[in-house]
């Protein structure tokens, strides 16, 4: 079981670094094409679809599974307590949660371009574009490596 909720786990991740990749994205095609009504519609359309529909159930799905792998990791490594194995999984948590309000912000900046009250540049999305990568790096590198 514990191996079909990792797999679940990652799946889901994966789903959604998608939308943490591609929101942004988005949001330059939105900020730069502010003048062309109907590509604009076209777009508000796309980042309400891929936030609510892939988004946050693949957020969500991530959350759970992840604290599922938590508490039953405690039976897969031999009765040891995951959470007093070391602060890498601490860590690790701890990005999870800044990665969280990174998508939650995604969503408030979504509801500003579609009531088109948003004034961030297209650089400035494509720089906001960095942050998972930065957070991704950091949450794989905890989990692989354990660095204490």
């Amino acid at each position: 079981m514990y191996n079909w909720i990792v797999w679940f786990h990652i799946i889901s991740m994966i789903s959604w670094f998608a939308v943490l990749f591609y929101m942004p994205r988005l949001f330059v095609y939105h900020a730069e094409n502010a003048q062309n009504a109907g590509f604009v519609e076209v777009v508000k359309v796309m980042e309400f679809k891929i936030y609510q529909y892939i988004g946050v159930p693949a957020m969500w799905a991530t959350v759970i599974s992840g604290i599922a792998l938590i508490f039953l990791s405690t039976s897969h490594y031999s009765g040891v307590n995951i959470l007093s194995t070391g602060g890498w999984l601490h860590t690790k948590i701890l990005f999870v949660i800044f990665l969280m309000v990174y998508f939650f912000s995604l969503n408030v900046m979504r509801k500003r371009l579609l009531e088109d009250k948003c004034a961030k540049s297209g650089k400035f999305f494509r720089m906001y574009n960095e942050v998972p990568t930065v957070l991704l790096l950091i949450i794989v590198a905890m989990v692989i490596i354990r660095p204490f």
